[in-house]
């Protein structure tokens, strides 16, 4: 039989170069989520223990990758902005009570929207990135990537208001730009036109302006493309070269839709 103790061993030894608790991260993530920015989630009305248990996973954690005067730095200043980003959040939350039909409260939004969920880590992770930290930004955007399907970048640069409806499959690239009040819908990509490791420190991803619609399915890509403000990309629509504001753009395409089961077994044929 193999010896696992002398291989659990063997493991242990060889994995000494990333000294980080990922587990521990994501449940400092999620308790400052539920239990301190949206008390709505937790009965309890102190939050100044979860508040500390996040600042102490976290400085812990970024201690064992910079030195721990840098770590308290980070975490003090991410905290000490948090009453800002919250207001922001609640704002945000509102944004997608107005314009989703289905929203019965603001409560349900924070609840159960896939988007907004992947919106808060996104706005959560995009603070660490601006002061430099390593991979716990990617930590805190994989974990809401693989719990709603949604990726976004904590690199991205994204203005207020942003709307994410239903959000599955949604890809927003590290230097992606987004403005104001932009919604975008299911399985939207802002991408890069290529990827080489020799492009890492270039912009590589889609400006999109304030005010603009993307819906379903379309792919924005490269690092020039811009598209104007107030424009509209329809579903499934390819776009690689900048488009000027107010522009529709649509993916046209020929739909035929044969009827078989016509009473007298015709066959009734349309061109979309």
């Amino acid at each position: 039989m193999t010896n696992i103790y002398e291989i659990a061993n063997k493991l242990r030894a060889e994995s000494k170069h990333l000294p980080i608790n990922r587990i521990e991260i994501e449940d400092a993530l999620n308790t400052l989520i539920h239990r301190v920015l949206f008390p709505i989630c937790d009965q309890e009305k102190s939050r100044e223990k979860k508040l500390y248990y996040f600042y102490s996973v976290l400085v812990e954690n970024i201690t064992a990758l910079l030195d721990r005067k840098q770590a308290e730095d980070m975490v003090d200043r991410f905290i000490s902005n948090l009453p800002q980003l919250q207001d922001q959040l609640f704002e945000e939350a509102g944004v997608y009570y107005e314009n989703d039909p289905a929203a019965k409260s603001i409560e349900e939004v924070i609840l159960t929207y896939p988007g907004f969920f992947a919106q808060v880590v996104y706005r959560i992770s995009h603070e660490f990135y601006k002061m430099g930290t390593p991979i716990i930004p990617r930590l805190f955007s994989e974990y809401a990537h693989s719990k709603v399907g949604v990726d976004i970048n904590p690199g991205a640069e994204i203005g207020h208001a942003l709307y994410i409806d239903h959000g599955t499959g949604i890809v927003i690239g590290e230097t992606t730009v987004i403005g104001n009040n932009v919604k975008i819908y299911q399985g939207v990509t802002l991408g890069a036109l290529f990827v080489t490791k020799s492009l890492a420190n270039e912009k590589r991803h889609p400006t999109i302006e304030d005010n603009v619609v993307i819906y379903a399915g379309a792919t924005i890509l490269g690092g020039k493309t811009v598209v104007g403000h107030d424009s509209v990309i329809g579903g499934n629509a390819w776009l690689t070269k900048s488009v000027v504001p107010y522009s529709l753009v649509q993916q046209n395409s020929e739909i035929r839709i044969h009827n078989t089961l016509s009473p007298d077994e015709h066959i009734l044929d349309f061109n979309i």
